[in-house]
């Protein structure tokens, strides 16, 4: 039976056999920048704005990427040409791409410390998990804030998408223990709201669309569609500190990211939202037309 492949480091592989040494940087300091794409008809969606964001975030983030954009497009499209032929009918897939400072010898007796050998770049993909997705168009997002707070943005820049994640999964294990299907939305150390650990998260007030300073937020690409869509709406959209008050009495609120595109949010921290909102209707309504699929149906359809 035909294999998925993937990507490590100058070979394509098949992707059982992509694996990194456990002595790599992205396991030992946990430096490891990522991002993610998906398909729509089995076509890669802002490729290019996330290939910007990935070698932004490496930049940012001291690991070196040699490979360039055109070569990244080249490989991310020879995989998803390759896996999607794979695929069940009605079902789409996500690109990840992965990048490290590369192995740390003498964390496994070798010779060389951090950074002296070739950083370690991936790209691989699976289906994405529609089912998962489900309970968001059906019910509505649940958010709760819990006690851990954002990384300061001065310790580690929210606009570098990376895997250094244990804040996320300890806000995670506390949100789930009050409600096991809620995900957490984090406050600033200032008390300002900032994202989920999966999406940019937006709310509604009088007919605007307002988000979180994007200074203080992974710059998503999702994001970016919705301030767009906006844009053709003509509905305001604007960059305002939020604070949790702002959001428990909001019109509505939301939440973009790209393996669902955009869901509106029913519940945070037990108060509820008008759900679905009729700008959240009205937004996803456009993004179906523009990626030419309706997006919710697709999940919905998943079992």
């Amino acid at each position: 039976m035909p294999a998925p492949l993937a990507y490590l480091n100058g070979r394509l592989v098949p992707q059982s056999e992509a694996y990194l040494p456990l002595h790599d940087a992205g396991f030992v300091f946990g430096a490891t920048v990522t991002d993610l794409c998906r398909t729509f008809h089995h076509r890669l969606f802002r490729l290019g704005d996330h290939l910007d964001r990935f070698r932004r975030s490496c930049r940012s983030a001291r690991i070196a990427q040699p490979v360039s954009d055109e070569d990244l497009t080249r490989i991310a499209e020879a995989l998803v040409g390759q896996n999607a032929g794979l695929l069940e009918p009605g079902q789409e897939l996500a690109l990840v791409l992965v990048a490290t400072p590369g192995p740390i010898g003498y964390y496994a007796g070798l010779p060389g410390g951090p950074g002296d050998g070739p950083p370690t770049l991936a790209l691989h993909t699976f289906p994405l998990p529609f089912a998962r997705y489900g309970r968001l168009f059906r019910e509505g997002a649940h958010l709760v804030v819990p006690s851990v707070r954002q990384v300061p943005a001065d310790t580690v820049d929210p606009r570098i998408k990376q895997r250094s994640r244990l804040h996320w999964w300890l806000a995670e294990q506390e949100v789930h223990r009050s409600d096991p299907a809620a995900a957490a939305l984090l406050l600033d150390a200032h008390g300002h709201v900032t994202e989920t650990a999966a999406a940019n998260f937006l709310i509604v007030r009088n007919g605007r669309v307002l988000s979180p300073p994007q200074h203080r937020i992974l710059a998503g690409v999702s994001l970016r569609t919705v301030r767009e869509l906006c844009a053709a709406q003509a509905i305001p959209f604007e960059e305002r500190e939020l604070t949790l008050h702002d959001c428990l009495c909001a019109d509505e609120a939301l939440l973009t990211c790209t393996s669902y595109c955009l869901a509106g949010v029913r519940r945070i921290d037990g108060i509820e939202l008008s759900w679905p909102g009729p700008v959240t209707t009205t937004l996803s309504e456009s993004w179906s037309r523009v990626v030419g699929l309706d997006y919710r149906a697709q999940i919905l359809a998943a079992r």
